[in-house]
């Protein structure tokens, strides 16, 4: 991604003018930047050899693929002591593509509200003594992008099997392989979101440019949405998770993923980019194919997907709560294995150094000369960040 946004970014942004908001600019700015000299760097020397490297600061961006390996190594190893030993459940919440025009152009407010009506929609239908007659906990985690680089906003949600009584006072299990009906999901889903749509509207929090200009009269926009009352809202289980180890891996994927990854990337010459993707409408589910698109519009799609500023995209709910996740976690803890020794919480961290979490992750050391095996790599000098130049004041 960073070759695509150097090669043609300069003139994406000449052909995009004012419609290029600040927050696409600032993410094609960090991914051109990254491991560049822009960001500065350091210099580490060889103590036996001699040898020189120069390592490059990344950009941290979220919507970076080269700096979201060692964060979502990070953020999987904090979870690992939270995986419970029960049956775990993966299930998908998505809106309608009318739905989707609508979030993209009140991107924090509609991917709010499909947090807070997942949220809401899962919690009620497991507390209801009909279906489990538990409080659930889950890692809800947002997506906004189909194979093609399509708006697609879906939330992908995690889920133990079973939850807490009342009180805590014992775990209650789903049943083997079955969480909750998907229908009534899609259903309580469906309501709970419409009139969240219909609050925010109200409200004036709503706002409409463009081809969608017109969603602002009362009447229009109540007739733009009447189809989505009617229509089933895809909602769907996947099969539960082998095991925990499964959960994890899992989680690594989807948690720090962005909108398409460096290896679906097949060429990038002539103004066009090619690029793989899993085609879900072929006779034979995942079947690969590819899609070549103009640079530009390719970029396009791309920057659909950036976030708002300060946006969470990964949330927990119910007894997976930041507030109190470690009590509620030790005391499901408990009642699933009532014979396992009282633990104290784990103090364990990530390693904080890069160095550290690169050779967790890939089992290689950047501390060891590449050159000469025994030496050791060290710091000998900074590289400062780069200025950019100042902007030139027009006095005519």
């Amino acid at each position: 991604m960073a070759d695509v946004f150097r090669r043609y970014g300069p003139s994406y942004r000449n052909e995009a003018g004012p419609s290029l908001s600040t927050a696409q600019r600032r993410v094609m700015t960090a991914i051109e930047q990254c491991r560049t000299a822009a960001l500065g760097g350091h210099v580490e020397q060889c103590e036996r050899c001699g040898h020189t490297r120069v390592w490059y600061n990344s950009c941290r961006n979220r919507h970076c693929a080269t700096c979201q390996s060692l964060a979502r190594a990070a953020w999987v190893e904090d979870r690992q002591a939270e995986i419970l030993d029960c049956e775990y459940f993966h299930v998908v919440f998505t809106v309608p593509d009318v739905i989707a025009e609508i979030a993209w152009q009140n991107k924090a407010v509609v991917y709010g509200m499909l947090f807070r009506a997942t949220a809401e929609t899962l919690r009620t239908i497991a507390a209801d003594p009909k279906h489990l007659g538990a409080d659930i906990g889950f890692i809800a985690v947002l997506h906004t992008w189909g194979q093609t680089l399509v708006h697609h906003p879906h939330l992908h949600c995690v889920v133990p099997g079973g939850g807490l009584a009342r009180h805590g006072t014992r775990w209650i299990p789903c049943r083997p392989g079955f969480f909750l009906p998907v229908r009534v999901l899609s259903r309580l889903f469906r309501r709970l979101f419409l009139q969240y749509l219909q609050e925010a509207f109200d409200a004036g929090q709503l706002h409409f440019t463009g081809t969608l200009k017109s969603l602002a009269d009362r009447h229009v926009f109540a007739k733009h949405l009447a189809p989505t009352r009617q229509t089933a809202w895809v909602v769907y289980a996947k099969p539960p998770f082998a095991g925990p180890q499964q959960v994890l891996d899992y989680l690594g994927r989807y948690t720090h993923r962005i909108a398409i990854a460096d290896q679906r990337l097949l060429d990038i010459d002539d103004g066009q980019i090619r690029f793989r993707y899993k085609n879900y409408r072929a006779e034979h589910p995942d079947t690969q194919a590819t899609m070549t698109l103009p640079a530009t519009e390719f970029i396009r799609r791309f920057l659909l997907h950036v976030l708002p500023a300060g946006f969470h995209r990964i949330r927990y709910y119910g007894f997976m709560a930041p507030r109190h996740r470690t009590e509620a976690l030790a005391r499901c803890r408990q009642l699933l294995t009532p014979a396992a020794p009282d633990l104290p919480p784990s103090q364990t961290t990530a390693p904080s150094d890069y160095r550290d979490r690169y050779a967790a992750l890939t089992g290689r050391s950047l501390r060891t000369c590449p050159v000469c095996p025994d030496g050791h790599m060290r710091v000998v000098g900074d590289l400062p960040r780069q200025r950019p130049s100042p902007a030139v004041i027009d006095t005519s």
